[in-house]
């Protein structure tokens, strides 16, 4: 017997669980279920407490595929929000938590109606494709402008990783149509050789920008806040974008400010759903 909770983050939905509860022997069958939206609790993911030797707490991250995720943006402030509300940390406090994609720092910022808002310093946008990693053929070490093709169809397309790996495309229309009859396709693509996120993006103006987006190991999903840090992270190289931005999602709105040396910050709502007792 588990104890969990669940929350979302902009329609983003995180099932959180203390690594001690499972000896951290989740296997691959049981995330699947546990992740199923009829036979299981339902989510987008696990989000699972784990020791760290150079932060105040780790985390793991599965996809519902069973598949681990670097990082996750909503992931980190879904579980910045179970620690200030189960580990009973000062809201004044800044924590550091450890991540497969690297260190983050996440501060609690206020609650409204229910929602926390939390921010997390997201770390160092990466643009060199073994960083990322991309496969495409060219003597250019970025990845940036260069063209896809999917059957009759041609995107130019942006790669980046925020901690974990990301393809943006500027498109002048975009829908969840697209994401999810392309953003499929693109995932597996062997240019990526440990598949990608998609992210479809459309500039509204210097300072907002509209995405759609399919999540390797997920599918499409509501929001994401690492893909809102890729999306800026490509529009603020390529001079799209400024440095603030709303980003705008089917799940609501992120905020992501970047500097010159492209360090991300995101802030943004947590909202709890439910806890309980999982039977696995």
């Amino acid at each position: 017997m588990i104890k969990f909770i669940k929350s979302h983050g902009l329609g983003n939905d995180y099932i959180v669980i203390d690594g001690k509860d499972t000896d951290y022997s989740l296997t691959k069958s049981h995330i699947k279920r546990i992740c199923h939206r009829n036979y299981g609790i339902g989510s987008d993911g696990i989000l699972m407490l784990c020791k760290s030797n150079i932060a105040d707490y780790g985390l793991k991250i599965f996809n519902p595929d069973g598949s681990k995720a670097e990082k996750s943006g909503n992931g980190l402030r879904i579980f910045s929000a179970y620690l200030y509300e189960h580990k009973k940390i000062k809201r004044n406090k800044k924590i550091t938590i450890e991540t497969d994609g690297g260190l983050t720092v996440s501060e609690f910022v206020k609650e409204v109606g229910g929602k926390k808002y939390i921010k997390v310093e997201m770390g160092e946008a990466k643009f060199k494709q073994k960083k990322i990693p991309v496969k495409v053929k060219s003597s250019d070490e970025y990845c940036i402008n260069k063209i896809i093709k999917l059957g009759n169809k041609k995107f130019i397309f942006n790669c980046v990783s925020v901690g974990n790996p990301h393809c943006v495309i500027f498109l002048n229309k975009i829908s969840p149509d697209i994401a999810k009859n392309y953003g499929s396709k693109i995932e597996v693509c062997n240019y990526f050789p440990n598949r990608i996120n998609v992210q479809f993006a459309k500039i509204i103006n210097r300072n907002t920008v509209q995405i759609e987006i399919w999540e390797r190991g997920a599918g499409y999903t509501l929001a994401s806040g690492s893909s809102s840090c890729a999306v800026v992270s490509v529009g603020f190289r390529l001079g799209l974008l400024n440095n603030k931005v709303k980003v705008k999602m089917p799940g609501g709105i992120l905020k992501i400010t970047i500097n010159n040396r492209y360090q991300l910050q995101m802030e943004g709502p947590v909202e709890k759903i439910c806890e309980g007792i999982l039977n696995i």
